[in-house]
């Protein structure tokens, strides 16, 4: 996948005028084996990796970013910035046998 030049910088600006959270995001943090806080949610946007895009999404281009967090957890935030907001698809703690040890790169 191609990144674009800076897409954090995209993200961030989108971030900082609102964040939407989908049913979507808010139903996968609430999830009782995951337990995901807003505040990991923003460390992961404002701290995180973008590390991969997805520039042909139905809903329009998304991003995946990977934050080790203050808490310990790696954090996987999948988002989407508009205009004038920044929408929160989904977030979740990434599984090891989907995801190498760094949790940045797909097994194959």
């Amino acid at each position: 996948m191609k990144m674009h030049e800076n897409p954090h910088e995209e993200i961030k600006y989108a971030y900082y005028k609102k964040v939407l959270f989908t049913s979507h995001a808010l139903s996968q943090m609430n999830l009782t084996e995951r337990m995901i806080m807003r505040d990991e949610v923003t460390e992961t946007i404002l701290d995180g990796d973008v590390i991969e895009e997805y520039l042909d999404d139905p809903r329009g281009k998304s991003y995946l970013i990977c934050c080790d967090t203050k808490l310990g957890r790696t954090i996987h935030v999948v988002c989407a910035p508009k205009k004038d907001y920044l929408a929160i698809i989904t977030a979740y703690i990434p599984k090891e046998e989907k995801w190498e040890a760094d949790f940045r790169c797909r097994r194959k």
